[in-house]
């Protein structure tokens, strides 16, 4: 797929590394690469398994190596970042849910897939920021990602003030599901992987299709929507299995 991804099946869990460990940065390649494989992952797996193998999980965005200087024409320009925003798309579009390891530092980009992963587990010592306004760069980026996942209050502190926040501030502004000491993360994450992975298919499937979908209708269109996954869901073969 990509030199600066590893991917690994195992059984029904797809395992993506984040392997650019020279700067723990993702490139627009790297962020094309992962797209193209969320949005085939249901075809072998239950969940997908996002992680970094350096000490931060990601430093922001990284131009890729030999690629030609940022154009001057801004519909142009504008363009050169679909890469970006399509990973976006991808991670909130996978039909089966992602599950973020965040442990380091968490900027920029890596803040945005953070928030977009679908159940996150964070090292007590990991870090966030959205640092772009520092460098004279507009964040919207990174808020196109964190719209809907945090409070307008916390997204503009953030992107105004490019502070680091602990994972504790992470978990209150809604950035990552749960907080576990650094030496615990790894075996709770593989708890938590064997939980999602025992649960019924068409259930995993259908829990992220809803969150997907109902947040964008109105009342009455959310309601009925449940009615017809709770209806279409449970007459799944797989949901009548005994599973005492």
């Amino acid at each position: 797929m990509h030199p600066h991804l590893i991917i690994k099946q195992q059984d029904r869990l797809l395992s993506v590394t984040l392997n650019r460990t020279e700067d723990n940065g993702v490139s627009d390649s790297m962020a094309s690469a992962l797209s193209q494989l969320l949005a085939k992952a249901h075809e072998t797996a239950d969940a997908v398994l996002l992680r970094s193998a350096g000490p931060d999980f990601c430093t922001g965005r990284i131009r890729d190596a030999g690629t030609t200087p940022a154009a001057s024409e801004a519909y142009t320009r504008r363009d050169e970042y679909d890469g970006i925003f399509g990973s976006y798309q991808a991670m909130r579009g996978a039909k089966v849910p992602i599950i973020g390891v965040i442990k380091g530092r968490c900027m920029g980009f890596g803040t945005a897939i953070a928030s977009l992963c679908d159940v996150s587990f964070a090292s007590d010592t990991a870090t966030f920021n959205i640092p772009e306004i520092g460098h004279n760069v507009m964040p919207t980026m990174v808020m196109s990602a964190v719209y809907d996942r945090m409070n307008r209050n916390a997204i503009l502190w953030m992107a105004y003030s490019t502070d680091f926040i602990d994972a504790q501030r992470a978990l209150a502004y809604g950035l990552v599901s749960h907080v576990v000491a650094d030496a615990k993360l790894d075996a709770e994450v593989a708890r938590f992987a064997d939980v999602l992975l025992s649960r019924p298919r068409p259930a995993i499937l259908g829990l992220k299709e809803y969150l997907r979908v109902a947040p964008r209708m109105d009342e009455q269109g959310a309601i009925d929507y449940a009615r017809s996954l709770h209806s279409m869901v449970n007459t799944a073969t797989a949901m009548k299995k005994n599973t005492h």
